[in-house]
C-alpha cells in the first residue's frame, strides 16, 4: 500500500512539473527606436524538440501590457502545453490601438508587429514561419488590433480572432486615448473612418482568413460587434460569431480564450 502511494505521489510530481516556459524578451523596434518587452510562452518539451511550432499572437487591451496574458490568464500555460504551439504576448504601449498613428510618429505599432516582431520571433524561436501556422487575437483594444492587422496582412496571418473587440471605435470619440492616435473625430474624420475595422471588410471578401469573433451580451461593445457581424453576413464573409452571457472583464475573457485557442488549433491542424 505504501509503495502504491509513493508511486502515485511521484506521478503527481512528474506531471505537475510538466509546464510551459515563459520568456520575457526585448525586441528592438527600428521604426520607433526603442526596445519593447515581449512575453513568449513555449510548450513543455520545446527545448528538446526538433520540430517547429505554430504561433498565436495575443494583443492586450487598453491599459494592459505584454504580461497581461501570464498575469491575468491562469490557464494560458496549460493551454499552450495542451495544443503545442507558441504564444506571444505583444506589447501595445498602453493605448496604441496597434496601428501606425497618422498624427504621432512615435506610435508605429502596425509596422512594429508586422515588420519587426514577427520576423524576430521567427528568427529566434522554432516557428513554422508561414501564414498557415500563424494566428492573432486580442481582447478589447487588442480585438480591434488583431482584426486590423490580419485584414491588412493576410500574407502574415492565416487566422484571427477578437474577444470583446472595439471593432468600431467611432461611437466612443473621447475614450481610451483614440484621439491621441488619430486626432479628434471632428477635425480628422477620415482617420477614424479609415482605421476602424468595421470599414475594412472589403479586404476580406475573398474569405482568405479564418475568423472568430465573440462578445458578451452585457458588454458596452456588443452593439458594434453585432453591426460588424451583420455587415460580414451581408458580404458573405465566412466567420464564427458568438455571443455569450458576460461583461467586459477577465472572467469573460478567460472563458473566451478557451474557444479561440481551440479554433486556432483546429486551423493549424
Amino acid at each position: 500500500m505504501k509503495k502504491a502511494i509513493c508511486t502515485l505521489l511521484l506521478l503527481i510530481v512528474f506531471f505537475s512539473a510538466k509546464a510551459a516556459k515563459i520568456d520575457t524578451i526585448q525586441v528592438f523596434s527600428a521604426s520607433m527606436n526603442k526596445n519593447i518587452k515581449t512575453c513568449v510562452i513555449v510548450p513543455d518539451g520545446y527545448k528538446k524538440s526538433k520540430k517547429k511550432f505554430p504561433v498565436v499572437y495575443l494583443l492586450h487591451g487598453y491599459s494592459g501590457n505584454y504580461a497581461t496574458w501570464v498575469k491575468s490568464f491562469k490557464e494560458v500555460g496549460r493551454q499552450v502545453d495542451q495544443y503545442g504551439f507558441i504564444a506571444i504576448g505583444v506589447d501595445g504601449n498602453y493605448s496604441s490601438w496597434y496601428f501606425d498613428s497618422p498624427i504621432d510618429p512615435a506610435f508605429k505599432y502596425e509596422t512594429y508587429v508586422i515588420n519587426e516582431l514577427v520576423p524576430f520571433i521567427d528568427k529566434k524561436y522554432k516557428t513554422i514561419a508561414t501564414r498557415e501556422a500563424r494566428a492573432i487575437t486580442g481582447l478589447s483594444m487588442g480585438g480591434h488590433g488583431a482584426l486590423y492587422l490580419s485584414f491588412k496582412h493576410q500574407d502574415v496571418f492565416g487566422a484571427a480572432g477578437s474577444m470583446s473587440g472595439g471593432v468600431d471605435f467611432r461611437p466612443f470619440p473621447e475614450k481610451w486615448d483614440i484621439k491621441k492616435r488619430l486626432g479628434s473625430i471632428t477635425e480628422f474624420p477620415e482617420n477614424w473612418d479609415k482605421n476602424t475595422v468595421t470599414n475594412m471588410l472589403d479586404l476580406v471578401k475573398d474569405n482568405h482568413l479564418k475568423l472568430i469573433i465573440d462578445c458578451g451580451v452585457d458588454d458596452f461593445f456588443i452593439d458594434v460587434n453585432r453591426e460588424l457581424n451583420k455587415k460580414m453576413l451581408a458580404l458573405k464573409i465566412n466567420h464564427d460569431y458568438i455571443e455569450r452571457p458576460g461583461q467586459h472583464n477577465i472572467e469573460y475573457w478567460e472563458n473566451s480564450l478557451k474557444f479561440q485557442l481551440l479554433f486556432f488549433n483546429n486551423f493549424f491542424n
